[in-house]
């Protein structure tokens, strides 16, 4: 009966508001997309979901369609959650409610070993890192209004996945997280293809990832590639899709060359090919 209840209530919601959702059912660390049909007199602004704020853009490609992305946690536990979407009718404040069910991902763990220093930092390294992590997460907290994209994303290389996102990680026999992107082999040297159209916001050497490229396609959508060997672009940078914008290498903390590409979108870490995946199927 409970699962019958929740059906009713999303559907109602859906036939009420004129909006699409890709999936009401959504595993931890993957992300949905919600779109809206632009309505006379409706101007939609922003979703809610746990105290979060997303906002409501513009389609990139359909002027009549107004979209937004919603990214679930990896530490999230299977749940109901529920979205509240706030926008104006005739002026007029008002909201909505949605639902979407958290699946558990069911992923998998792997055994890494890596130098013992990576592991177990001395102090110096430790304020590194936590000063590398706090200027990241302060470029993802910001999210630039319009969309760099125009056309399908790709993938950074064509080559073997040796990890996919998810693996709970543990270095050296101590469980130490989880595998936040996808990785692809890749012998040093090897060129890394930007897979959209974006901006350079990082490009340098960092404690963990190694060489590092953060592109910002717009809107809350951030892709990474690290463990580089060298960087063909520079910060600020504008880079078209299929750019070289750098090499492959083993810098960082690291078992072997390879390339390590993750996403971000709305500060949160997301699988990055299922990302793509959805955000070709349903923007282009």
């Amino acid at each position: 009966m409970k699962y019958f209840i929740f059906l009713t209530f999303f559907v109602s919601s859906v036939f009420a508001f004129n909006i699409n959702i890709s999936n009401s059912n959504i595993a931890n660390g993957k992300t949905a997309i919600i779109e809206f049909k632009k309505e006379q007199n409706t101007k939609y602004d922003k979703i809610v979901l746990d105290k979060k704020t997303h906002k409501i853009y513009q389609h990139p490609l359909d002027v009549n369609k107004m979209y937004v992305l919603v990214p679930i946690s990896y530490y999230e536990k299977p749940s109901d959650k529920k979205l509240e979407i706030f926008y104006k009718e005739n002026g007029k404040q008002k909201s909505k409610i949605v639902f979407l069910r958290v699946e558990d991902g069911k992923y998998k763990k792997e055994k890494i070993k890596v130098q013992k220093s990576k592991v177990t930092l001395n102090e110096k390294d430790k304020k590194r890192a936590a000063k590398e992590y706090a200027e990241a997460m302060k470029i993802y907290g910001k999210s630039t209004p319009k969309s760099q994209i125009s056309s399908k994303f790709i993938t950074p290389m064509n080559s073997k996945i040796t990890s996919s996102f998810g693996k709970a990680r543990v270095y050296n026999d101590t469980l130490n997280g989880y595998h936040s992107g996808t990785d692809y082999r890749a012998k040093i040297g090897t060129p890394i293809k930007a897979c959209n159209d974006g901006v350079v916001v990082l490009a340098k050497d960092r404690f963990y990832s190694g060489g590092t490229v953060v592109l910002d396609h717009g809107q809350g959508v951030y892709t990474c590639y690290y463990h580089m060997s060298g960087f063909n672009v520079k910060k600020g940078q504008k880079v078209s899709k299929a750019d070289i914008i750098g090499l492959s290498g083993d810098s960082g903390r690291v078992t072997g060359p390879h390339l390590h590409f993750s996403a971000r979108v709305s500060g949160e870490q997301v699988d990055p090919l299922q990302l793509i995946d959805l955000l070709n199927k349903k923007l282009f």
